[in-house]
């Protein structure tokens, strides 16, 4: 099986809520996603897509994924996206770094090797755990009541898990906790998530007037030893996200006793193949995760299904269901959120079935 065709799409997503803002006054309204169609000369063909936060979140922007495909696709014609290892070789070696930009070819390929054996990705991940798996909802930056008021809400529709984002003034933030966590029940988790938006002292003040409160620190501060030192003088249970971006950073972190949790974000990391290779070495290592994706649609949604779905349930703190914020359906078939949890789709592949006029016409064709 060879690769014929690689045609690359971008569509809007628009959220429910109108925008999604965290630390440092940063927000999105619309998010700019890049969906990757591979077509093989079997007539197999499997999509992919990547969504990134915005320009200021990660080191990756929308626009540059499409820019990091012309340089990649045209390399790829006449692979075999169902060898998905040597397909990540080949990738690397035609562009250095960029792995959000193979992110979408990696999970497209893995479409098209489910597709071809007949299984759907998580039990070529892994296998399939349980009947379902818990999500988080995660909560918009705003005033401590309007935070909270989201998460009873949010708890009324079946979720348990709520990721806070903090990151801003420290008092302000000290209150969003302690009003978040008053509405929560038992078997509830909070996460208070500053995705680096805090300076160190800041984060320590933090840490020590939540400790009365059960709650998660996630990603206080910008670098990994500045969340180094809060970590070695907080006792709540610690998440590291922006700082684990592959193998290296998650030995380091083991090493140090730097995280209780950590984020498996599949972008990130540079698509299904080298996410499953973060997971397996979390599950190797006793970590727990959450397995979850920068952002995206459909597509997405159900990659992080796959992935989520085959990863013992007790390594898997939550994941997420992006497709559940926005307002556009990209694909039929796609897995939707019920009562706060999911399950991946059972067909071939993905399972999911991308729709052509929702996605319009390619802007790019590579052949």
């Amino acid at each position: 099986m060879k690769i014929t065709r690689i045609s690359v799409y971008q569509v809007d997503l628009p959220l429910h809520e109108g925008s999604y803002k965290w630390s440092g006054g940063k927000s999105v309204e619309v998010f700019d996603s890049t969906v990757v169609r591979i077509d093989t000369d079997e007539g197999v063909h499997g999509h992919g897509e990547v969504c990134p936060l915005g320009p200021v979140y990660l080191p990756s922007y929308a626009r540059g994924v499409r820019a990091g495909l012309e340089e990649l696709a045209p390399q790829l014609i006449g692979e075999d996206p169902r060898q998905v290892e040597r397909l990540n070789r080949t990738m690397d070696r035609a562009l250095k770094g960029h792995p959000y930009v193979k992110s979408a070819i990696d999970m497209a390929a893995w479409d098209v090797l489910g597709r071809s054996a007949g299984m759907p990705v998580c039990e070529l991940l892994g296998g399939r755990y349980e009947d379902d798996f818990v999500l988080y909802r995660a909560i918009s930056q705003d005033t401590p009541e309007a935070m909270a008021a989201s998460v009873a809400g949010y708890r009324n529709e079946g979720y348990r898990r709520f990721q806070l984002k903090v990151g801003g003034d420290a008092d302000v933030d000290i209150e969003r906790v302690h009003a978040a966590a008053a509405v929560l029940e038992a078997g509830d988790k909070l996460i208070a998530d500053a995705n680096t938006g805090w300076l160190r002292h800041d984060a320590m003040r933090v840490a020590a007037a939540v400790r009365d409160v059960d709650v998660y620190i996630e990603q206080p501060c910008a670098s990994y030893e500045e969340c180094l030192s809060v970590r070695r003088h907080t006792d709540r249970p610690f998440v590291l996200d922006e700082s684990i971006d592959g193998l290296d950073s998650l030995l380091r972190g083991h090493a140090d006793l730097a995280m209780d949790v950590v984020n498996i974000k599949i972008g990130k990391f540079g698509g299904l193949s080298r996410a499953r290779q973060a997971r397996d070495l979390c599950l190797a290592l006793g970590i727990a995760m959450t397995i979850e994706d920068t952002w995206g649609g459909d597509i997405v949604t159900a990659a992080i299904a796959h992935m989520a779905h085959s990863t013992p349930p007790e390594f898997l703190f939550t994941a997420t269901d992006f497709n559940s914020y926005v307002t556009v359906s990209i694909a039929d078939d796609a897995p939707q959120r019920v009562r706060g949890r999911m399950v991946a789709p059972a067909a071939p592949g993905l399972g999911v079935s991308p729709r052509a006029e929702v996605l319009g016409g390619p802007v790019l064709v590579f052949e």
